[in-house]
């Protein structure tokens, strides 16, 4: 490994992550590299989500979302476990793989031959992010620098899909911020309600309906009203004051 040359590659990775608009671009950017460099057949990254579970983003073809769908509905294989235990976790030879007992065999019919899971950690704060995926379509033997290239890959990938999952979240709280304040200043206007009012109408009518806040802002700057329902105008009458609800 020409080690001077594989900084020059990672530094140009991390330029081109650092301009992906978003965290499915970044994946992209993580995936098409790692694919190149290690001659996989077929690549892509599991994603832990908020909820606990796992999502397969930037996937190169329809296959691997098959074969990492099946980990995630059978609980075992190689990039699950890894995206869970921040682990890598290398199959020369699927056929003779004991430790998926049950992914393993299908994912053989699928013509997978051997895979790559690498553990796709965020070190600054700790954090269990998920896995970046390698397949190819015959078996082979993994050498420790391409182990070693697969670990520097997916380090600089946490950082910059972490930053982008950053950005994400917190432009989606501004718009979603933003447009509870539209929302507010449409119902202060039409039925004369004070600020604080207008938001417990919202929010009342959320809890209520089962809709959540973000969407049901988005509807009312969108059609300027609330959503039919036989709650809708009882809660702008009473302009979210729970004592005129108990009546």
């Amino acid at each position: 490994m020409d080690v001077s040359a594989v900084a020059r590659e990672l530094a140009r990775l991390a330029e081109r992550m650092h301009r992906a608009p978003d965290p499915e671009h970044t994946a992209g950017e993580v995936v098409a590299y790692a694919r190149h460099e290690l001659g996989a057949d077929h690549a892509g990254i599991t994603l832990i989500q908020r909820d606990g579970d796992l999502e397969t983003v930037a996937p190169t073809d329809a296959l691997v979302e098959k074969v990492d769908r099946l980990q995630y509905d059978l609980g075992e294989g190689p990039c699950h476990d890894s995206a869970w235990s921040g682990e890598t976790l290398v199959a020369q030879n699927l056929a003779d793989e004991p430790r998926w007992p049950r992914w393993a065999p299908e994912a053989v019919s699928l013509g997978i031959g051997s895979v790559l899971g690498v553990e796709l950690v965020d070190k600054t704060v700790g954090r269990r992010m998920g896995a970046v995926n390698l397949y190819w379509a015959r078996p082979r033997v993994f050498t420790s620098d391409e182990v070693s290239l697969a670990h520097l890959i997916t380090r600089h990938a946490a950082l910059a899909l972490a930053a982008s999952l950053n950005a994400e979240g917190l432009q989606l709280a501004m718009d979603t911020r933003k447009r509870i304040g539209q929302a507010q200043g449409i119902l202060m206007e039409r039925h004369g309600l004070t600020e604080d009012q207008a938001f417990a109408v919202l929010r009342r009518y959320s809890q209520n309906n089962n809709v959540k806040l973000r969407d049901l802002a988005e509807q009312l700057v969108e059609t300027k009203e609330l959503p039919q329902h036989p709650a809708g105008r009882r809660e702008v009458e009473a302009g979210g004051d729970d004592s005129s609800r108990q009546r």
